[in-house]
């Protein structure tokens, strides 16, 4: 039997000393709270508690967010935390909110609901995948179809609109208007994940870069925005950014611009490493 020295001798620094490969705490522990998150909101979900399980699918966008920022501000990027950041979106972005739509409206109307459903968890992986492979060869600035945080957001904000205490739409909208209308936007958010459409990636946005006064003036309108109806506002934000997409794509079109966001730029925000 052949000694683990002589198997793995890449495992030892020169003079006999063991190296260690670990991983790193702060921005894994940041991605396992969005897994966690994702998790919740399943459970949340066959626990019919709608408005916890959308509340957690937003909460892992924040925090998903978050993680390839931590890791590049304390300079603990690695290829670890990249796969582990993909398989965590794959649960809260893609799994989540398909069964989170598919337990609260879809379940009305039979097959079409699981296949809708099937159809988003489908397109998520597939989208995961695409920017996986694509990371090196596509504009920083763009996105490559919708982004499945947002793709999420648009399916997990309509329940939450919906599902919000003292809005009484359950008495002039029938369950099966509410379940055909879920079915159309988790369609739409799957589909359109695995388009070439051009969503602007807020990437180069530098938030340690001096700006206007004004700009924080702004910033304050947005937040008072938001709070007067918070899912209303929430869901026209993601209802309107689900369609930028087409309106760059023909724009660009119209203008005789390239429209596919493959790179040919070198003036590009430096986001190696970094996922959506």
């Amino acid at each position: 039997m052949n000694d683990p020295q002589e198997r793995h001798p890449s495992s030892f620094k020169p003079g006999g000393t063991i190296r260690r490969k670990g991983i790193y705490m702060l921005p894994n522990s940041v991605t396992l709270a969005a897994l966690f998150c994702g998790f919740y909101a399943i459970v949340m979900a066959m626990n019919k508690r709608f408005d916890l399980a959308t509340l957690a699918i937003f909460a892992a966008m924040i925090l998903d967010s978050l993680d390839g920022r931590v890791a590049r501000m304390t300079h603990t990027q690695s290829a670890f935390g990249e796969q582990m950041d993909s398989l965590s979106d794959m649960v809260s972005f893609g799994v989540a909110p398909a069964l989170v739509a598919l337990e609260w409206a879809m379940q009305g109307i039979g097959r079409w609901g699981w296949i809708a459903a099937f159809i988003y968890c489908a397109c998520a992986a597939l989208r995961l995948a695409r920017f996986n492979v694509n990371t090196g060869v596509v504009d920083k600035r763009w996105f490559q179809g919708l982004p499945s945080p947002a793709a999420a957001a648009l399916v997990a904000g309509f329940i939450w609109l919906m599902t919000d205490e003292g809005r009484g739409y359950e008495a002039y909208v029938s369950p099966q208007v509410v379940s055909w209308t879920m079915f159309a936007i988790t369609l739409y958010a799957g589909i359109t994940m695995v388009t070439n459409l051009p969503f602007y990636s807020f990437k180069d946005l530098r938030a340690r870069r001096s700006v206007p006064f004004v700009s924080v003036v702004l910033v304050v309108l947005v937040i008072a925005i938001i709070n007067i109806d918070p899912p209303l506002v929430l869901f026209g934000v993601f209802v309107a950014y689900a369609f930028s997409g087409f309106v760059v794509y023909f724009y660009r079109r119209s203008k005789g611009h390239p429209v596919s966001v493959i790179s040919t730029s070198t003036d590009e925000p430096d986001e190696k490493g970094l996922h959506e």
